[in-house]
């Protein structure tokens, strides 16, 4: 992820709902889905988040919801992230501790894949075959 350009995340669990759409003034929201979505409580979505300049999320329908810098307000408060951290602040500016923490909500099916997906935020560069 760490040369990725982009990032576009296709969010499965979260759709956009009309709201009001008896009237001509109906309103379309997404946020509750998107504050809830697996995708914040993955492991190896944490480097998918924090390594890209540019992160775009996208709804089940397809529709794009924003970017890492549209909804960092949103991000922030689901992770418990720093906003500088996803805005690109070199991660040593941040304590092991605290970068660890960062992980503590999310689950991996193995422990060792845990492991693995906290080598890039501790800026371990390790071919995983050989590990």
């Amino acid at each position: 992820y760490q040369n990725a350009v982009q990032c576009y995340l296709y969010l499965a669990d979260v759709w956009i709902k009309k709201r009001g759409a008896g009237s001509e003034n109906f309103e379309y929201t997404w946020e509750p889905t998107f504050r809830r979505s697996r995708w914040f409580t993955q492991g190896w979505t944490l480097q998918e988040l924090l390594a890209p300049p540019t992160v775009k999320f996208f709804s089940q329908e397809g529709n794009q919801l924003g970017d890492k810098k549209s909804l960092e307000r949103q991000i922030h408060e689901i992770t418990g992230i720093p906003i500088r951290a996803f805005q690109g602040a070199p991660l040593h500016e941040f304590s092991k501790r605290e970068r660890l923490s960062w992980s503590e909500t999310r689950h991996t099916t193995r422990k060792e894949d845990r492991a693995y997906s906290l080598l890039g935020i501790f800026g371990i560069l390790h071919p995983l075959s050989q590990l």
